[in-house]
């Protein structure tokens, strides 16, 4: 019989009283969530405010690791040994290099070798010059280092030799990944700079870590013949990986389709046990196995996007859990206490020192002797300065080739030179300055900045003729490609791009005559006419996964098999329109300027804007949000993206607004209703859409007057020479509220809740602004080309409720065929504010039962009338048009 001497353990935790921070060998898992938990929300946190000075993610987990470490809260009497006690570190130290291990499989895949071998040159000069002398500066203060901490505790007795390697390495490295985050950041990716520094970066890289190989294997060999032995090894075992696993290993992946459809799950696993067994492996021989992972992600392929979706799904559990449990290690090994005389400050300053300005001057004069301007020069260097990777001084630290002192000192230089990097790379290479110079190469404009293009002015001095001249004629668009808009975008591209003729039937060519073929020479002629020209922009959001950065490394790659782009290539084939198309990889803050930019550089007439229909501006999962009016009408970010393009638009702009444009609505609505039951489930799925036997659109467009009703109506004109639109121009006449109801009157921005209709002042500016766009209305008519006569109509409404009346007439007007391929509302956004639409605005919405702030971003962005016919739902798809801004004249 048991005694009640003899009890099973108690289970019943903190209800029996157990105390969960008190470290338990049998159950370490508790204390370990403890400090998992605390440091990453720690990080987290830090990282916020870092992050809006554009510090990469690095920086506050270095910082964090310092801050939870003896320096700052290990100083707190009973903290370390609470929440990080000695018993309790190697299980957290087991996590850590794991972690460790898989981060280095992805800095290898990170690096993409073919860069490297594109641009070897300029790699070999650069990347040489940026090692070479920060390498030989840092052998020489590891003299000085040497002889004044050799007495320090824990370290192991080695020849001033290995520990001259050590130190020259550490300071001549470039932390590729941190230079990646720092590039993509600043948008250098794709810069002549970017690439530049990309490219020595790679080459840095990889001769840095078998560099430091060496290193470890020197340290870790008892004698000089050892040493050699492993050195061979590490040889013939690389050489093994590339010539013998690296092509079983693309083997396999194409035979499971990995390379195409991107890595199964099973071709995960296999990759993940090959860089735990190359760890494994180069660990056992007595190198770090940090090295072996490394090494595989080298020979991972980067064909077909691979080594990108391979990144994607291990990514966030290595640099959200792992990551920061490391940096947080090595801030527990770091104790700025140890830097407590003014010789050790003195040796701080001295490698912050050596490791910048050896970068700094090695890569500035090599860049400058490759041709760069002395700025970008300077770029370079600064860029080839980031440090970030603190994993190299832990190895000295876990090798005891440095001390705790010597490691903390290591650390800082670290912490500095990458804090450094980014605001001195903002300072010398600014967005305004790459723009001068990119203008300056192209032979634009001279070093000054005056222009060497001479401007082509309007003949004659006639105010109409000029402003036509200014308005000019849509021979450049840029569209920004969204997948959700893509049908109504196709549809409303074919519109602009005119009629395709029919050709006969085709003769086969060995039946053909001898004469030529005159379907041929009908096709060349159809060719030889000058075909609108359409470049597509597809933006993705740049997101902090190391993924994300390495698709704008490989931006060519994406560019060439991203679906979208290549849908619009072949649209445009098929539909005589002139296509590019480009991928941009950029932070979601960064779109207006990126769109602006390109407009730009393409030197567009027009930006053609897709409105968001899901209320999002990134395109994650678009295709499972349902698309509503509430949606479009409550767009928070993409209408600030809106209003932020629009603020800085080099051209004309038109904001699209779909509403089953190109395509009869699904949800036409008649008698009869059928509902699914399970049986019938199955039989009612994807019902076939019957093409489309009328392709005609029908376009309204009330014209208030200003530059962009002036602009919106020529572009209706372009629109109305397909002969499969029509078009109603309506001058809507304001007249005043009160007294003689047939008064015309000039309105103004004032209004007061007391009087129903638009309240007015009779200036005699505002008077001449109505009389000027009277006769422009007037003018436009009257000159009308003859071919458009039959599909275009010019009326005038005069009326004192013109949101109301205008609603009104939309109603009775568009929307009428339930078969035809969707009709068009165009509007002006009408910034001049000459007439107030605002307390109508408010009677419309309460008309329709909804609240004044309904639509408010909608108001914002696009204007009040825009607004009142989006809550009104019109059946009609919108665009509205904003003149480009120099046209404006006050």
């Amino acid at each position: 019989m048991p005694t009640s001497s003899v009890r099973a353990p108690h289970q019943g935790g903190i209800l029996e009283g157990a105390n969960p921070s008190v470290y338990d060998s049998k159950n370490p898992i508790t204390i370990f969530i403890i400090q998992a938990g605390i440091i990453i929300i720690f990080c987290r946190l830090l990282h916020y405010p870092l992050s809006k000075i554009k510090q990469p993610r690095v920086i506050a987990e270095i910082i964090g690791g310092i801050v939870l470490g003896p320096s700052v809260l290990g100083r707190i009497p009973g903290f370390s040994d609470a929440i990080f006690p000695t018993a309790s570190i190697p299980t957290l130290s087991l996590a850590a290099n794991l972690g460790l291990v898989l981060f280095l499989f992805l800095v290898g895949l990170e690096v993409d070798l073919r860069l490297l071998l594109a641009n070897w040159r300029v790699a070999l000069s650069v990347g040489a010059a940026g090692m070479v002398l920060p390498f030989g500066l840092g052998c020489a203060i590891a003299y000085g280092l040497y002889h004044e901490f050799r007495d320090d505790s824990g370290l192991v007795p080695i020849s001033f030799g290995i520990y001259m390697l050590f130190v020259g390495v550490a300071t001549a490295i470039t932390a590729f990944p941190v230079l990646c985050r720092i590039l993509t950041e600043l948008k250098l990716l794709q810069d002549h700079v970017g690439i530049v520094v990309l490219s020595a970066g790679v080459g840095n890289d990889v001769v840095g870590w078998i560099l430091l190989a060496l290193c470890v294997a020197l340290v870790n060999a008892g004698s000089g013949i050892t040493a050699l032995y492993i050195l061979l090894t590490s040889i013939a075992y690389i050489l093994f990986l590339v010539y013998a696993v690296r092509p079983a290993l693309i083997w396999v992946l194409n035979r499971t389709g990995s390379i195409q459809n991107g890595p199964t799950q099973s071709m995960v696993a296999l990759t993940v046990l090959l860089t735990l067994a190359s760890a494994f492996f180069t660990g056992i021989i007595g190198i770090h196995p940090i090295f072996g992972a490394f090494l595989v992600g080298l020979i991972c392929p980067h064909d077909g996007g691979f080594a990108i979706k391979l990144t994607e799904k291990i990514e966030d559990l290595v640099t959200v859990f792992f990551l920061p449990l490391y940096f947080a290690l090595s801030g527990l090994s770091t104790n700025i206490g140890l830097l407590d005389s003014g010789m050790t400050w003195a040796y701080v300053f001295g490698v912050i020192a050596v490791a910048f300005f050896g970068k700094l001057i090695g890569g500035t004069v090599a860049a400058r002797l490759c041709k760069l301007v002395w700025r970008e020069s300077f770029t370079v260097g600064v860029l080839m300065s980031c440090k970030g990777l603190v994993e190299i001084i832990n190895i000295g630290l876990e090798a005891r080739i440095l001390s705790t002192r010597t490691f903390t000192i290591f650390v800082v230089m670290a912490l500095v030179t990458t804090f450094a990097t980014t605001p001195l790379t903002s300072a010398l290479y600014p967005p305004w300055y790459r723009q001068k110079l990119a203008a300056w190469k192209r032979g634009e404009i001279d070093w000054d900045g005056t222009s060497l293009i001479p401007e082509t002015k309007p003949s004659g001095g006639d105010s109409m003729s000029a402003e036509k001249y200014n308005a000019g004629d849509i021979r450049r668009l840029l569209v920004y490609l969204r997948l959700e808009s893509l049908p109504g975008l196709f549809t409303f591209l074919s519109l602009l791009g005119g009629d395709r003729p029919e050709g006969g039937s085709r003769v086969h060519p060995s039946k053909a005559g001898a004469g030529p073929d005159e379907h041929a020479e009908e096709s060349v002629s159809i060719l030889q006419k000058r075909p609108l020209q359409v470049h597509g922009l597809r933006m993705l959001e740049l997101t902090e996964r190391l993924s994300s950065v390495m698709k704008d490394t490989e931006i060519d790659d994406v560019s060439t098999k991203d679906p979208v782009v290549n849908s619009f290539y072949s649209f445009g084939q098929l539909n005589h329109l002139a296509v590019s198309g480009d991928v941009e990889i950029v932070p979601e803050g960064s779109y207006a300027a990126i769109l602006a930019q390109s407009a730009s550089q393409q030197a567009s007439d027009m930006v053609f804007l897709p409105w968001s229909e899901t209320g999002s501006l990134s395109e994650t999962g678009s295709t499972t949000v349902e698309y509503s009016t509430h949606h479009r009408l409550e767009n928070g970010p993409h209408s600030q993206f809106i209003t932020s393009f629009l603020s800085r638009a080099p051209c004309h702009t038109a904001v699209f607004v779909n509403n089953n444009f190109g395509r009869p609505s699904r949800r036409e609505g008649g008698g009869l209703h059928r509902t699914k039951s399970r049986l019938s489930l199955r039989s009612n799925h994807g019902h076939p859409l019957a093409p489309l036997t009328d392709r005609s659109h029908h376009v309204f467009f009330p014209f208030f007057g200003g530059l962009d009703d002036r602009t919106a109506m020529r572009f209706i004109l372009r629109l109305a020479r397909n002969v499969n639109v029509t078009a109603t121009i309506v001058f809507v006449d304001v007249q005043r509220a009160s007294g003689s109801g047939e008064a015309e009157v000039v309105p103004t921005e004032s209004e007061t809740s007391g009087k129903r209709g638009v309240q007015v002042s009779a200036s005699a500016s505002q008077e001449t602004f109505f009389e000027q766009e009277r006769s422009f209305f007037v003018s436009m008519k009257d000159n009308l080309k003859q071919e458009l006569e039959s599909r275009v109509l010019f009326d005038t409404i005069n009326t004192s409720q013109p949101l109301n009346d205008v609603i009104s007439r939309i109603t009775s007007e568009v929307g009428q065929s339930v078969r035809s391929s969707g009709d068009l509302v165009v509007l002006g956004r009408s910034r001049e504010g000459k007439i107030s639409f605002r307390a109508e605005l408010h009677r419309v919405l309460a008309t329709i039962g909804q609240t004044s702030h309904a639509g408010s971003d909608v108001g914002q962005s696009l204007g009040d009338v825009a607004q009142a016919l989006m809550a009104s739902e019109v059946k009609a798809s919108l665009i509205v048009v904003e003149a480009k801004k120099e046209d404006i004249v006050g």
